[in-house]
């Protein structure tokens, strides 16, 4: 292991009106067994329910406020049992999303050894620097620029430390959702107890990254992504510049997942507030600018990538954006996925294919259809709803996929305030879905009234 003096960890932190700020704050401190080589940079997105107070009270020191004429934060300097501490302090309505956020935060990275990227909602092991830094280099044979990265396993904050899951987590691949971007899912690791090194990923977590310090430097976060998009932009982006994902083969920290009854920026940032002169764009304008901004950068539906110049915020040069879904086992262009990549098997470090027609027949393509009918649309309301037949069908009405909703979906849906049925239809075909069906049917009736809608 390097010299401990040496061993500084920059800890970047995006924390937008969380309660859980200065608890997760205060347990990272505590349980390193280095606290004075740590420098916390928080981006501090809050409302007039919270101040300076908070963290005085949590014994905080702090000094130094200062704002720079283009800044759209007061910067303040503060310690914590050695720990160096900045926090930019913004009022919640200044934010422009959690990537945003990231950025800036990376702009004081300060030539520290390694960086640890984080939520503001965790709890940790003790002696995480440590282990974070030992597992690191444990692979640094492997790779030469190694990432620890994961869905961490989960804790309940109102019941801490009673539900931690007590097994490391990994990423799977869930989805291409209809915007472009791909979404994972986390299981279990569950031959973690036979392993000695952490397991090569595919994919990126935001919510836990631990790499070189100047991986803030080569990969910085794109201030112009909102949300959706961020973690397979930065993971493939990471991956072209030669930085190599594994997933931590032991526990490091936990990760609060559901954040219920919390407010988020879609709370904040609607088109009541915009209209308002609160804020410039609502968080939907946001979105929707950033899920075309990553179908450009992939060069997705039909999108020339050469249109946005990225700079410092594309792809690198070490590796190519095929290599990456060679190694990953999806394809951005046919919006497809293969069948290790769905079992979670873990990935290959060699590109065998030859030629585009034997790429293409290793995919199947990941479909997922919004399906949202309102009841009013329905032909007839009885009483007697068995079940709906939902289906997806290519542009010459071939059926591609069928998921029948049971009775009690079809009575919580038409029960809700909205009166919609609304959910996806996530599914694997060769083809492209175009329609699909809802056919709702009755114990006293039978069939009544087909409703086919065009996808989109």
């Amino acid at each position: 292991m390097p010299k401990r003096s040496k061993n500084t960890i920059f800890v970047q932190m995006a924390s937008y009106r969380d309660p859980q700020l200065i608890p997760t704050v205060l347990d990272l401190i505590n349980n390193a067994r280095h606290p004075e080589l740590l420098h916390i940079c928080i981006c501090w997105q809050h409302g007039d329910d919270e101040s300076f107070s908070q963290f005085l009270q949590a014994g905080f020191t702090l000094s130094c406020f200062d704002q720079r004429q283009d800044d759209p934060y007061t910067r303040v300097m503060a310690t914590k049992a050695k720990t160096k501490v900045t926090i930019l302090d913004l009022n919640y309505l200044e934010s422009k999303g959690a990537c945003w956020a990231r950025y800036h935060i990376q702009t004081f990275y300060a030539q520290e050894k390694y960086t640890l990227q984080l939520d503001s909602h965790h709890r940790f092991v003790p002696g995480w620097d440590e282990q974070c830094i030992t597992m690191l280099e444990s692979v640094r044979g492997k790779s030469k620029k190694p990432i620890l990265t994961a869905y961490i396993p989960s804790f309940d904050p109102t019941n801490d430390p009673e539900e931690r899951v007590s097994v490391p987590w990994k990423m799977n691949f869930d989805r291409f959702i209809p915007e472009g971007a791909v979404f994972f899912s986390p299981s279990a690791i569950d031959d973690y107890k036979e392993r000695t090194k952490p397991l090569r990923s595919r994919f990126y977590s935001a919510h836990f990254c631990f790499a070189d310090g100047t991986f803030c430097r080569d990969v910085p976060h794109d201030p112009e992504y909102f949300f959706h998009g961020e973690e397979i932009s930065v993971g493939v982006r990471a991956f072209t510049h030669g930085y190599d994902l594994f997933h931590p083969h032991q526990i490091l920290a936990w990760h609060e997942y559901t954040r219920q009854g919390r407010t988020k920026i879609w709370d904040d940032h609607t088109t009541t507030t915009k209209n308002g002169g609160q804020i410039d764009l609502d968080w939907v304008e946001r979105n929707t600018m950033s899920h075309r901004r990553n179908r450009i950068l992939f060069g997705m539906d039909g999108e020339d990538p050469t249109q946005i110049d990225f700079g410092r915020f594309g792809f690198g040069t070490e590796r190519t954006l095929r290599q990456y879904e060679e190694y990953a086992g999806i394809s951005f262009q046919y919006r497809g996925v293969q069948q290790a990549t769905l079992d979670g098997v873990e990935p290959p470090v060699d590109f065998p294919y030859d030629s585009e027609a034997e790429w293409k027949a290793s995919l199947a393509r990941s479909n997922d259809v919004h399906i949202c009918v309102h009841k009013n649309e329905l032909e007839e309301i009885v009483d007697d709803f068995d079940f709906f037949f939902v289906g997806a069908h290519d542009k010459d009405g071939t059926e591609l996929y069928r998921k029948d909703l049971p009775r009690d979906d079809i009575y919580r849906h038409l029960a809700s305030d909205s009166g919609f049925i609304d959910f996806r239809l996530i599914f694997l075909s060769s083809q492209i879905p175009a329609s699909y069906t809802v056919w709702p049917h009755s114990q006293s009736k039978g069939w009544i009234g087909k409703l086919t809608k065009p996808v989109g």
